[in-house]
C-alpha cells in the first residue's frame, strides 16, 4: 500500500510516500520532504492547503503515484487511544481535546487531518499516537502522588512519549538479536532535540522518562527535564506568568541554556576545544540518562541490549561514550573503533566482553506509521 504520512512539528511537516510492499526501507521511499511554516501559520488553512500542492507537485516530479492512504503522527493520544485507529469525527474531535497537553502537536494535526480531508476526498486516514506504546506502563508506575480529586480531574498521569520510534526500534533491536520482539528486555534511549528513554519488558513499555507532557525526564535540547516544582513556584512568585514560565522551562532551558547553543554537534565540538560551558552540557546531559539507564536497567532485569536512537543518539559518538562511561557497575563498555566509524545502519558498539550489547538503531518513526497504517487498514473489520 502507497501511505502518505504527515508528521506535523511547532514549524514544520516533514512528510514520506512510501511502498510498505516493498520490504527494504529506503527502496519503500517514493518520496519525501520537510516543509517549513511560522508558528502562527501552521494550523491555518491555506498554509497547508499550499504545502499540500506542494507535495503532490513533488511527488508528480519524482514520477510517484498518488497514495491510497495518509497516516499521521499524533504526539499526544491521552488515556483513549492504545492503538492506530482510522479517523473519524469522533477520534479528530478527541485529538483536539487534548490539545492542552501537546499545544504545539495535537492542533497542527487536527489542522492537517481536516486539510487532507479536503485535498484528498474518499481517502482513508489512520492517525498513529505517540503516546500509544506506553499505554501498557502499569499504575504503579503511571500515577504521580497526588490527591485523588485532581488525579480525577485532569489527567494527570505518565503518558510517555517517542512511542512510534521505540516501538520500531524494539523490533529492529530484536530481529537484530534473533529474538521474538515479545520476549525482548531493554532500555531504549531516544536522544535528539526532544530526549526520553523507555524501560521495555516483555516487548512492552513498562517505564519511560517523559510524562504528562514531553518535558519531564532527561535534559533536552530547549527543556529543562526533571526540576524541583518549587522552582515553578520561586519563579511565579518571582512575578513570571504561566506562559512566562513555560516557555523558560520548554524553549529557553535544557542543553541551550547551559551550553548557549541546543545543537550537541557545536557543543561536542567546543566541549573537545575544551569549552567549560560545552563540557558542563554533556556532563549534565550524559549523567541524567545514565542515571535513568542504570533504574531501569534494574526495572526490566538483565537487559538484552541497551539501544540509543534518535537524532543524536545514532550520530553523537561523543555522547554515547560519554553515558556509557557512567555504566561500569553494570559491566557495559564500548568498542572505542565500532562507537566512532562514521557507519549507517543498525550496528554493534559494545565491546565482546560487554555485558549486554549496546547497540545504534536509526530511527524511521514515518515507516512505522506507514507499517502501522497499512496493518490496520488490511485488517478485517468486525461486523
Amino acid at each position: 500500500m502507497r501511505v502518505l504520512v504527515l508528521n506535523p512539528g511547532s514549524s514544520s511537516l516533514k512528510y514520506h510516500l512510501r511502498d510498505t510492499a516493498v520490504t527494504h526501507p529506503a527502496a519503500g521511499i517514493l518520496a519525501s520532504g520537510q516543509l517549513n511554516w511560522p508558528p502562527e501559520d501552521r494550523s491555518t488553512p491555506g498554509s497547508l492547503h499550499a504545502a499540500f500542492e506542494k507535495i503532490v507537485q513533488n511527488m508528480k516530479r519524482l514520477g510517484s503515484v498518488h497514495p491510497e492512504a495518509i497516516g499521521h503522527r499524533v504526539v499526544h493520544g491521552g488515556q483513549r487511544f492504545s492503538t492506530p485507529v482510522r479517523v473519524m469525527a469522533d477520534v479528530t474531535d478527541a485529538i483536539e481535546e487534548l490539545s492542552p497537553l501537546a499545544p504545539l502537536h495535537n492542533p497542527a494535526s487536527v489542522a492537517c487531518i481536516n486539510a487532507a480531508a479536503e485535498r484528498w476526498p474518499g481517502l482513508p486516514q489512520v492517525a498513529v499516537f505517540d503516546t500509544a506504546f506506553h499505554r501498557s506502563i502499569p499504575d504503579f508506575a503511571a500515577r504521580y502522588a497526588i490527591p485523588e480529586d485532581a488525579y480525577r480531574s485532569y489527567p494527570v498521569r505518565r503518558y510517555g512519549f517517542h512511542g512510534i520510534s521505540v516501538e520500531m526500534a524494539c523490533r529492529d533491536t530484536a530481529q537484530f538479536l534473533g529474538i521474538s520482539v515479545l520476549s525482548l528486555n531493554a532500555v531504549v534511549a531516544h536522544i535528539g532535540n526532544g530526549a526520553s528513554v523507555t524501560a521495555v519488558s516483555s516487548g512492552k513499555s513498562v517505564d519511560t522518562s517523559m510524562g504528562m507532557t514531553p518535558l519531564e525526564g532527561l535534559v533536552m535540547g530547549t527543556r529543562s527535564g526533571d526540576l524541583d516544582p518549587s522552582i515553578v513556584l520561586l519563579l511565579q512568585r518571582g512575578g513570571a506568568t504561566a506562559e512566562e514560565i513555560d516557555d523558560l522551562l520548554n524553549h529557553r532551558s535544557g542543553l541551550l541554556a547551559l551550553a548557549g547553543t541546543a545543537d550537541m554537534r557545536e557543543i561536542g565540538a567546543a566541549a573537545i576545544q575544551g569549552e567549560p560551558a560545552a563540557i558542563l552540557a554533556l556532563d549534565v546531559a550524559a549523567y541524567r540518562l545514565a542515571k535513568y539507564i542504570a533504574a531501569y536497567s534494574m526495572v526490566v532485569g538483565r537487559p538484552d541490549a541497551l539501544v540509543f536512537t534518535g537524532g543524536v543518539g545514532e550520530n553523537s559518538a561523543l555522547f554515547r561514550d560519554k553515558v556509557v562511561a557512567w555504566l561500569g557497575p553494570l559491566a557495559l563498555s564500548l568498542d572505542e573503533e565500532l562507537n566512532m566509524a562514521v557507519q549507517e545502519g543498525l550496528r554493534k558498539i559494545s565491546t565482546k566482553d560487554s555485558a549486554f550489547p549496546v547497540l545504534v538503531v536509526p530511527s524511521d518513526e514515518e515507516r512505522a506509521i506507514a507499517e502501522s497504517t497499512a496493518a490496520l487498514l488490511a485488517a478485517p473489520t468486525e461486523g
